[in-house]
């Protein structure tokens, strides 16, 4: 299976670190961003790799060569008129045969490709986008997905004022399928974004999100290449990748983070409660997972769909997004227990294990998000709360009041995150 590596661009907004190299050359502590690629790959099993150059690429040329020197094999292509992310393509529709990856030449990442293509395979999918929450998605271009995970929707940036979406940014690495090429216009200046994905999402293909909060940032501007470096010098961009154990806070939704209302059922009813951005921002910064898991018998008692809820849980990542904050996942249970009221969704009025006290919304995040418990924190505002954590064992569980101003935020802060 080849990599394809997008290693032409000029970096001129990077041009104050480096201007006499290619943006994919620049080192980040000692070694040049596009060396980390190849290493990434080829640890993964995959070593065949094609670069699309332009700008001084012979820099590259002359650093890699044949690629021998890695234990892996390295062709080229000269990029003689600058055609995006996507337009070269076209060129190497002969060599492009099966399912490829696509990398970003000015990224650093670290990621367990492995699992990445087995969720491709899984879903056979014709081209499938790495996806996280960022703390900027007003400046970000935006995916929505379904419940399977299928893409439903590209939002580029710049977004209406009145803009409402999960936050799930296009990071900008793809496995693609030869069946993507077709549509990509031949001798064009395209982008897959802005451009080609959409186009293929009209045409009927099926592309789906891959949802991760592996390390994957580009370092464009000298902000973030001076962040880069020092998230590699610290080991942060290896510790983030999914074979590694992660640890979370799991946080009630309705009391914790936005002011209870009873069987909040509609998006204008939502309200941060004053500092719970601030403390979500904190435990973003601290590198544990932030995982909402809440009840929410609203499904059952027939106040609203599960549509309507997505609406209010995209409204609540909106919300948190412009505060510079994210949740990495949402889990809730649809269910309730009691039955007997005229309007209610029968086929949801069960006895379950996800409804809490029971633990099950907790373990199915452990599950997916390979969450070490004996390391995890739960915070709520109810009891009920309390005994999910205890259930699903974890290090500590902090019962808060209601609705308080900044009890998210202090308790969060006395921690020893």
């Amino acid at each position: 299976m080849k990599v394809v590596i997008l290693a032409g661009g000029k970096g001129t907004r990077i041009v104050s670190v480096h201007n006499e190299i290619p943006k994919a050359m620049i080192p980040v502590a000692g070694k040049p961003v596009l060396e980390y690629q190849v290493e990434l790959a080829k640890r993964y099993g995959f070593t065949e790799f094609l670069l699309i150059i332009g700008h001084l690429g012979v820099v590259i040329r002359d650093y890699f060569g044949d690629g021998s020197k890695w234990g892996v094999t390295i062709d080229y292509f000269i990029e003689t008129v600058p055609l995006g992310t996507a337009g070269a393509l076209p060129e190497l529709k002969q060599v492009l045969t099966e399912d490829f990856f696509v990398f970003y030449g000015d990224t650093i990442m670290d990621i367990a490709l492995d699992q990445f293509l087995a969720f491709h395979q899984e879903k056979q999918s014709k081209a499938s986008l790495f996806l996280h929450p960022n703390d900027h998605p007003s400046d970000s271009d935006l995916v929505a997905v379904d419940g399977n995970k299928k893409i439903t929707h590209f939002f580029s940036k710049p977004h209406p004022v009145d803009f409402v979406g999960r936050n799930l940014v296009n990071a900008a690495l793809y496995i693609l399928s030869p069946e993507i090429i077709e549509h990509i216009p031949v001798g064009e200046k395209t982008d897959f974004g802005k451009h080609i994905f959409p186009a293929c999402l009209e045409a009927g293909l099926h592309l789906f999100g891959y949802i991760s909060p592996e390390y994957i940032k580009d370092m464009g501007t000298p902000d973030r290449y001076e962040k880069v470096c020092n998230d590699v010098q610290s080991g942060k961009v290896a510790r983030l990748n999914r074979q590694f154990q992660r640890k979370a806070i799991f946080l009630d939704r309705d009391g914790v983070i936005n002011e209870e209302v009873d069987l909040l059922n509609d998006p204008a009813q939502l309200r941060l409660i004053p500092g719970a951005a601030e403390a979500i921002h904190c435990i973003n910064q601290s590198g544990y997972l932030a995982i909402i898991v809440t009840n929410q018998p609203v499904i059952a008692r027939n106040l609203c769909n599960i549509e309507e809820l997505d609406i209010i849980h995209e409204t609540l990542e909106t919300m948190l997004g412009r505060e510079n904050a994210w949740v990495d996942a949402i889990y809730y249970c649809p269910h309730h227990p009691d039955s007997g009221y005229p309007e209610e969704r029968k086929e949801f009025k069960i006895v379950c294990e996800c409804r809490k006290p029971n633990p099950g919304m907790i373990l199915q995040a452990a599950r997916e998000w390979n969450i070490d418990l004996s390391q995890s924190y739960l915070i709520g505002d109810r009891h009920s709360d309390i005994e999910a954590g205890e259930k699903a064992q974890l290090k500590a569980c902090f019962l808060i009041t209601q609705n308080e101003d900044n009890a998210l935020k202090n308790l969060v802060q006395s921690v020893n995150l």
